[in-house]
């Protein structure tokens, strides 16, 4: 939900702190006495009703399959990570892999269990340095990392992960850029059995006017995409990158490796290989871009469907997910703003490509308040498959898909206290399984959520920022 919109009617924007921490001062939950707290007085007046609504919830959850609003059901905290006391900007993520939860920030890796809490490992890059970028998901329990001297030497070596651990199964030297035109964003990536990194380019340089004699071209040349054996670290190959262009985004998937790569000063292209021998297999243009050095406006969301978004990264400011087929053809584009209204495209926890279709956040606006829906379109057509409303009033946090299930976390607006409704759609149909008023403010008023992670009965809420706790697991009660 955007930061300036709890109450359900139009104001001016908030902040948006969305860098993670890691600190100290894990707990577990007490045990808190119903009413008790911020928001018991609003809660009071159901409480005569509480056995009946317990009873209900019981049999909610014998047939959820079927369908049932869990009336008389809350989210009960089983428990908290330690709160982060600092952050940055860079190094941040969060997985579910098996029964741990994981994440990093710029100085640590760390593992829960997840139904428990309890710290599994923790993980520190060597000679202090720091954690420039993660792989935005796992592979047979393996997370790639960049990291480096960010003062000195750069992002300058990649190491692969071992989740079940916390200890690295091997390292290679990367090529850092330099500090104005290196960016973070999908430098690292795993699938089909290999990890692939993309090396910088020094001469990736905001010159002068490139029609003055002398000046220096934007790009000196082929630069490096290479693949690694996921396992050992072996190398694989070295991608034949088109002459002139250096890639700017790279994600991997089973059948290929997809990457956004720069061509010359201007253009965009999206280019698929082979993660066997790293062969070229296919190239589309993504139009061009007004300035030469990466400025944002584009964020490789998938390799397979490849799928793209261009633009909205303000609430409201237009843009687009471009996806293609296997051949490289264009499939179609979906608009952020259309009659479903405008999907939340700048708000990376209410966007979700999984199962061949994009699931994504949306709202519409009914006079001075908002309503907000969950849309899903499928990626081969760009057609609409459905759209749910699930909110009226303080708008979306974040979403997760899972099992077949779209799991939502709403807020109820400034009337209920910033207090949550958590919502579980059929993934295939949108039809509503499930309605919790979870009787807490998961959120805590510091800001979008990061995202949501599913685990069996439990709902972990993944936060970022300093004085944060960046996990919050709940059950429902």
């Amino acid at each position: 939900m955007p930061a300036g919109r709890r109450s359900g009617v139009l104001q001016p924007d908030g902040d948006d702190r969305s860098s993670q921490g890691w600190g100290s001062g894990w707990q577990r939950a007490r045990p808190t006495r119903r009413g008790a707290g911020g928001g018991g007085g609003r809660r009071a007046a159901g409480r005569g009703l509480r056995p009946l609504l317990t009873a209900v919830t019981a049999l909610c959850t014998l047939v959820l399959v079927a369908g049932c609003s869990a009336l008389g059901s809350s989210l009960r905290l089983v428990w908290e990570a330690p709160v982060d006391a600092g952050a940055r900007n860079y190094g941040n993520g969060a997985w579910l892999v098996g029964e741990t939860l994981v994440r990093s920030r710029y100085d640590a890796v760390g593992a829960f269990d997840a139904r428990t809490g309890t710290v599994r490992w923790e993980y520190a890059p060597p000679r202090q340095e720091h954690i420039c970028a993660v792989s935005r998901r796992t592979a047979g329990s393996v997370l790639l990392i960049a990291r480096g001297n960010m003062t000195e030497a750069g992002c300058s070596t990649v190491a692969a992960l071992d989740l079940t651990s916390g200890r690295e199964r091997w390292h290679t030297p990367r090529t850092p850029g330099g500090n104005l035109t290196e960016t973070f964003t999908e430098m690292v990536a795993v699938g089909g059995g290999v990890a692939v990194l993309r090396d910088a380019d020094e001469m990736w340089t905001i010159d002068d006017d490139p029609r003055t004699p002398g000046s220096r071209p934007a790009v000196s040349g082929t630069k490096a995409l290479r693949a690694f054996d996921l396992r050992t670290g072996a190398p694989r190959w070295t991608a034949a990158v088109p002459e002139g262009c250096v890639p700017e985004q790279v994600d991997a998937g089973e059948r290929q490796v997809v990457a956004v790569l720069a061509c010359g000063r201007t253009e965009l292209r999206l280019a698929a290989f082979d993660p066997v021998g790293g062969g070229l297999r296919w190239t589309a243009s993504l139009g061009g871009r007004a300035a030469p050095a990466p400025d944002g406006q584009l964020a490789l969301l998938s390799a397979e469907p490849p799928v793209v978004r261009s633009g909205g990264t303000t609430e409201g400011g237009p843009g687009a997910f471009l996806f293609f087929g296997e051949d490289g053809n264009a499939a179609g584009r979906i608009e952020t703003s259309g009659g479903y209204g405008a999907l939340q495209a700048h708000a990376p926890a209410l966007v979700t490509v999984a199962d061949g279709r994009l699931y994504a956040g949306a709202e519409i606006r009914e006079r001075t308040a908002y309503r907000d829906r969950v849309v899903a379109f499928d990626l081969a057509s760009g057609r609409q498959v459905w759209l749910e409303d699930v909110a009226v009033a303080g708008g979306l946090r974040a979403l997760d898909v899972t099992g077949g299930r779209v799991t939502v976390l709403a807020d109820r607006g400034s009337r209920q206290g910033g207090l949550d409704d958590l919502v579980v759609l059929d993934a295939a149909t949108g039809e509503e399984k499930e309605s919790i008023d979870t009787g807490v403010d998961v959120d805590r008023n510091s800001g979008e959520l990061a995202g949501l992670r599913v685990y069996e009965d439990l709902v972990v809420a993944v936060r970022r920022g300093s004085g944060v706790r960046p996990f919050s697991a709940y059950t429902r009660d």
